[in-house]
């Protein structure tokens, strides 16, 4: 069955075969792969985060599972904002670096770490602890990078809610595989950002205006960006304050990791760590609803 990024290559393709002068692509966007498998989830604790993460990713069949040799990868983290790794405001690096770090050893042909961010790029890219992260692997085939604001295209997207056409940024839906690494946190406005609001940083656009509708908006953009495996750092969570957090008081310590094919289902279970049911949390419940993974966590497969 042909997957979601040969699928919009091919409406690329063809848009510009066509000829037409600013064409945008009708993307009819197939079922996300992990929705029609039944949910899975896997919840990992522990103080050595490296090693967490390979028994996290482990548990789910290992990063084999979801990159195959030779495939071009991005890692998407939460590099959002200009903070040290305490204040639990982005990725912590040593997820990001150690996920990168198993997709070369699947043997990926390129993998690429980049975000959107709400500071300046450059001082959070550092302040974050990330680009040194990924630099210090020290291989060809992995790299951060800044994103082109050339590489943005609006496409249409036919079965939208609160949007029915956005920017976005291609890089990110043409590779072959779409990791997402979002941190766990509090959001002024969405009460939570997870797995599906980590996704805004690959999209253009004015991020602003999806606020005003943020449940269908976040559901609208993640039918067009399947992220193939979310990974939900909650080593250490922010409480209050979010999403850029700024005091050492509002963050605790969790050395949780949840992982799941299903965006929607891995946020789930993250929002019971903030002493939510999935059910409170209105992203979730309109992910939900677009297919995209389940929330009554007493149907999930836990492994």
């Amino acid at each position: 069955m042909i997957d979601r990024r040969q699928f919009i290559r091919q409406c690329l393709h063809t848009a510009g075969a066509a000829g037409v002068a600013g064409a945008v692509p009708q993307l009819l966007l197939p079922t996300p792969a992990g929705a029609a498998q039944g949910s899975v989830l896997v919840v990992r604790r522990g103080e050595d985060i490296p090693l967490l993460v390979r028994q996290t990713l482990d548990a789910l069949g290992g990063m084999g599972r979801f990159v195959r040799p030779g495939e071009t990868v991005v890692v998407k983290p939460n590099i959002g904002w200009d903070r040290p790794v305490e204040m639990a405001a982005n990725t912590h690096p040593l997820v990001v670096q150690t996920v990168v770090q198993l997709c070369l050893e699947a043997g990926a042909g390129k993998v690429q770490v980049f975000d959107r961010t709400c500071n300046d790029p450059r001082r959070c890219y550092v302040s974050s602890g990330i680009q040194q992260a990924v630099n210090s692997l020290n291989s060809s085939k992995a790299k951060i990078v800044h994103m082109d604001r050339r590489a943005y295209r609006e496409l249409d997207i036919p079965s939208g809610k609160a949007l029915n056409r956005w920017s976005f940024y291609m890089p990110a839906l043409e590779a072959d595989r779409l990791i997402n690494l979002p941190v766990a946190k509090h959001h002024s406005i969405s009460t939570l950002t997870l797995g599906m609001k980590n996704l805004m940083g690959v999209i253009g656009g004015n991020r602003g205006m999806l606020h005003r509708k943020i449940a269908e908006s976040l559901a609208d953009l993640n039918s067009v960006i399947h992220s193939d495996l979310t990974l939900i750092d909650a080593t250490r969570i922010l409480l209050a304050n979010g999403p850029q957090g700024g005091r050492l008081e509002d963050v605790e310590i969790r050395n949780t990791l949840i992982a799941s094919p299903q965006v929607v289902t891995a946020d789930a279970y993250a929002a019971t760590l903030f002493g939510y049911q999935p059910q409170q949390i209105e992203t979730i419940v309109a992910g939900h609803q677009r297919g995209l993974g389940e929330i009554n966590l007493a149907k999930v497969k836990q492994l």
